[in-house]
């Protein structure tokens, strides 16, 4: 961890505490970048209401944040939401579900909630799950295809947790289908998936193939669902924990 993000996190924990002390809980808003939407998260609310925390994608931070806030005041004055139910006054002209976040997703998603509740994951978050403007909801099979990967729906799909199709054509080579590990990863600026065995691996063993049959190869590979446009990955041996960066341009 560089000083800056030793400074930035001891920044955080701190308005952590001081907001749940103040407000009884504590908004973390994270930003999207040029892959993944930006989500909203409490912390604060299972310990000082026994409620499960909330998480919302894909919508503007200031709306995610307003909606978060008016779960906060109905859980402060004594109500509980719950799943499989449709919720009004959320959002404005349309109604919202809840969906309970299967624990798989804890450590990518409310790493800070995490750290709040004594190093643990031993609390429950609820997903707040919008509509798209017909009023269907991404399970629907008329939900807006445009809007799918706009907010993962976080009960489901632990075994693939990228924010693309699985169908989706990558490459890699025949060497990863042999029992070499992938070691390499690449996300284009393009949007394409490189997934190699090697650093210089040898284009005539090339092969297009679905990205789900990269992650039934090798589960850990969804360690990277995260992976922005025009970054890559690597690490030394199928065991380490993956190192990741922008790529640059050396033209």
């Amino acid at each position: 961890m560089t000083d800056n993000h030793y400074k930035h996190d001891i920044e955080t924990k701190q308005a952590i505490l001081d907001n749940i002390e103040k407000y009884g809980c504590h908004l973390a808003l994270l930003e999207a970048d040029n892959y993944l939407p930006a989500f909203v998260y409490s912390i604060g609310l299972f310990k000082n209401f026994g409620h499960p925390e909330i998480i919302c994608f894909g919508l503007k931070k200031e709306v995610m944040a307003s909606i978060i806030n008016h779960a906060c005041d109905l859980i402060k004055r004594g109500e509980t939401l719950a799943t499989n139910k449709l919720y009004s006054g959320f959002l404005r002209g349309f109604d919202i579900q809840f969906l309970q976040v299967d624990k798989d997703y804890y450590p990518d998603y409310v790493g800070y909630a995490g750290w709040f509740y004594d190093m643990t994951f031993d609390f429950p978050v609820l997903q707040l799950v919008w509509p798209d403007k017909q009023h269907n909801f991404p399970w629907h099979k008329d939900f807006d295809p445009n809007w799918k990967f706009k907010q993962p729906l976080l009960d489901r799909n632990t075994d693939f947790k990228f924010y693309e199709e699985r169908n989706l054509g990558v490459y890699t080579t025949s060497q990863a289908f042999n029992g070499d590990p992938i070691l390499y990863v690449y996300h284009n600026e393009d949007g394409d998936w490189q997934f190699h065995t090697s650093l210089e691996p040898n284009l005539d063993d090339a092969k297009l193939v679905c990205l789900e049959e990269i992650t039934k190869l090798d589960p850990t590979i969804n360690e990277l669902y995260h992976l922005q446009f025009g970054w890559w990955a690597w690490r030394d041996h199928k065991d380490d924990e993956w190192k990741y960066e922008e790529e640059i341009d050396e033209e």
